[in-house]
């Protein structure tokens, strides 16, 4: 029997109020049974902390969860027995005490739900997991799965915009003191700690990687490790670094100038912004995240420097600071409204220095949108 238009639009309003009642976890719990329904598996141990975390909104660790057809179950101990109640209070949770180790939880739980192909983290779980699990279920099949959770994590929702938002804003805060405060006789270290303590005064919970800082020749490397160098040992220095929020990271780059301005510089700088300029312009839904990059590497290639830009252009980022898509030559990801990516090429002359650019961009369904806002303006750059 065919069904009214009536009864269509009210299955319809249902489906659309149930869809709003949920939290925005549990919606992400219901994408992953799909994908672990399609892998094959009955259900999929979640390991990886980062993952947890995404999926439920509990921040501890030492906890796994049990994705089920049906549910999902939070395998923890007594140690964060609040602390579970208060960030998901929703969820099934196991609590064991000291007397029972993880594996039993999780031999019991798998048991308990009668599962036979249970799906696992193979990115993260480790092989003496992996074993320990087999000899204490040995009819139970382990079904390696790689990147359930991560390919949810690639698109982020409003919220997690606007957490990723906050992290920029109070990296770009502290930025601003840090250049305000600058002087010749700063090391490396100093402006690292400098950055790390402002942006905690500004409210974030803490840095988001250790920052790098490379004045004159050591901007050459691209994860340089701040010393005792001083500014007014060279003409320029590079600041990379980011703020985490409480969950959500940024990640940055910029070099200022502090003495003068040669042609050579000059040069890098112009080729290396406008390699970061034309990258960013062709950010958009549908493009590969190789094509991308290839952009930029043109535009550096070009002005000579092709083997000096080594690294991929960027990067995805959220909960962690490096995430899929990778931007890169050899990254065929297509670039989907809601991905978040770093843009940051760089030309690095070992001896000399190197300059960076780094923005976070956030792709629209119109195109893209640039999240940080520090001028990048050679000009702007200059430290008076």
């Amino acid at each position: 029997m065919l069904a009214s238009q009536a009864d269509i639009w009210s299955t319809k309003n249902f489906a659309f109020a149930w869809s709003e009642t949920l939290s925005q976890h549990e919606k992400r719990r219901a994408r992953l049974r799909k994908a672990v329904e399609k892998s094959g598996a009955n259900a999929l141990l979640v390991t990886n902390s980062t993952n947890v975390t995404y999926l439920t909104g509990f921040t501890g660790d030492d906890s796994y969860l049990l994705v089920r057809p049906d549910g999902e179950l939070l395998l923890s101990d007594t140690r964060y027995a609040v602390q579970l109640d208060e960030e998901c209070p929703e969820l099934d949770v196991s609590i064991r005490t000291s007397k029972v180790s993880m594996l039993s939880e999780v031999a019991k739980a798998v048991q308990s739900a009668k599962i036979a192909r249970l799906g696992i983290e193979a990115n993260s779980m480790t092989v003496a997991l992996r074993d320990q699990i087999a000899e204490k279920l040995p009819k139970l099949t382990l079904a390696p799965t790689t990147g359930l959770v991560e390919e949810l994590r690639q698109i982020k929702d409003k919220g997690e915009v606007a957490r990723i938002r906050k992290a920029i804003r109070l990296a770009e805060k502290a930025f601003g003191v840090l250049r305000a405060t600058l002087c010749p006789e700063t090391t490396e270290i100093d402006a690292a700690v400098s950055l790390e303590h402002q942006m905690r005064l500004f409210g974030a919970k803490y840095r988001s990687f250790q920052s790098i800082v490379g004045v004159g020749p050591r901007a050459a490397l691209p994860h340089a490790v701040p010393t005792q160098r001083r500014v007014e040992q060279s003409d320029f220095i590079l600041v990379d670094w980011g703020a985490n929020e409480g969950l959500y990271l940024s990640d940055l780059t910029r070099v200022l100038v502090t003495g003068k301005i040669s042609r050579k510089f000059e040069r890098i700088y112009q080729t290396v912004l406008k390699a970061q300029t034309e990258a960013i312009k062709a950010i958009r839904p549908g493009a590969l995240a190789k094509d991308v990059d290839a952009v930029a590497r043109g535009v550096i290639a070009d002005a000579g420097h092709s083997r000096h830009f080594g690294h991929g252009l960027g990067h995805g980022f959220g909960l962690e600071i490096h995430e899929s898509p990778r931007m890169s030559a050899i990254c065929d990801t297509v670039l989907k409204p809601g991905m978040v990516v770093t843009v940051e090429p760089g030309i690095y002359l070992p001896g000399w220095g190197g300059v960076r650019i780094e923005d976070d961009v956030l792709v629209t369904h119109g195109g893209h949108e640039v999240l940080s806002s520090i001028s990048k303006e050679l000009e702007e750059a200059i430290v008076r």
